[in-house]
């Protein structure tokens, strides 16, 4: 979802065999367009992702037309009207399934389990450009037992895994993240313990909280269960080039219209006290995102318009940058 648009994939069989196929609500849910197939081919297409920044909707899917299980991936820049061509990510000879994605601005990140090295592990890769171009496959875990499942939710450079995995004699949910935009990963963390089968997690994150839904059956009968992690999100100011710009810049917020959360980038091009500040359409102060010393960099933080103590309502808001003489404001427009 973003903002009003609520986007959906799904596989169809309706065409005599397994498809792709869309659609979309433009007002919140409460009506919906016409179906709309995406892939057409005599092979099978099934296990759909979809994920969303601004205008540009990401779909995932694992596909058979290559003769065994590859990943696939297409995209929409005009918020699901068109769809351009679709782009083959994975190319090995084993099983590539279960594909899920996640994006965050320009960059957009995608999971599977894959079978290459001859048991499930889970395998990343992302692309940096919105979808135009595709780094290199990287695994993700690396233990003799079965990885597989894999779900992914991004916030900014914070990015959040969840798998199921046998490593432990019985299927343990595992979380691992990336606080970097995926170019680093932390451990594997073990998020449940008991002696039936937890599978088929998924994760969503908003603000600072990381949320976790699975499926269980240690009561005997399958069942949902949830956990969450009230700070496993890290929000805050994430420095992402240490390379001393030319000049002093802010850029302007993405996605924009946002809903409930945009990110902002800046550049310092001198050591010294930063401010960058939100304000309402009549001027007042709402809230203040840095106050502090910064070297010279780029460097990115969200606003998660959301929550707390503070209701922040549809409309027109300013964020203004003021580091040593050098002042910029810009303005931005939340929609709910």
């Amino acid at each position: 979802v973003s903002g009003q648009v609520v986007h959906v994939v799904w596989r169809d069989f309706r065409d005599g065999n397994s498809e792709i196929y869309y659609k979309r609500s433009t007002d919140g849910g409460n009506n919906w367009g016409a179906d709309t197939r995406l892939t057409s081919n005599s092979a099978i297409s099934w296990l759909p992702s979809v994920s969303v920044s601004g205008s540009v909707v990401h779909v995932v899917w694992r596909d058979l037309r290559d003769g065994n299980a590859e990943i696939y991936y297409k995209r929409s820049t005009d918020g699901g009207n068109n769809w351009e061509a679709d782009t083959r990510l994975t190319n090995n000879s084993a099983a590539s399934e279960l594909p899920s994605v996640s994006v965050s601005g320009q960059v957009v990140h995608v999971v599977w389990e894959d079978q290459r090295d001859g048991n499930r592990e889970i395998y990343y890769k992302r692309s940096t450009d919105g979808g135009t171009s595709w780094g290199a496959d990287t695994r993700l875990t690396n233990a003799p037992a079965t990885s597989g499942s894999p779900s992914v939710s991004v916030s900014g450079q914070v990015v959040h895994i969840v798998f199921e995995d046998n490593r432990d004699g019985n299927y343990e949910i595992y979380y691992k993240r990336s606080t970097d935009g995926g170019v680093s990963w932390g451990a594997d963390t073990r998020l449940t313990n008991n002696s039936a089968n937890s599978t088929y997690p998924s994760v969503s994150v908003s603000g600072s909280v990381v949320h976790v839904v699975w499926y269980d059956n240690r009561d005997g009968n399958d069942e949902i269960y949830y956990k969450r992690d009230p700070t496993g999100n890290v929000v805050g100011i994430i420095n992402v080039n240490s390379e001393i710009p030319n000049q002093f810049s802010l850029s302007q917020n993405y996605p924009n219209p946002f809903n409930p959360t945009t990110n902002f980038e800046f550049r310092i091009a001198e050591f010294g006290f930063v401010n960058l500040t939100i304000y309402d359409v009549m001027g007042r102060e709402v809230t203040t995102l840095v106050n502090e010393e910064l070297k010279p960099g780029t460097y990115e933080i969200d606003w998660f318009a959301e929550g707390g103590a503070s209701k922040f309502v549809s409309g027109v808001y300013f964020y203004k940058l003021t580091a040593g003489e050098f002042t910029q404001s810009k303005k931005m427009l939340l929609i709910k």
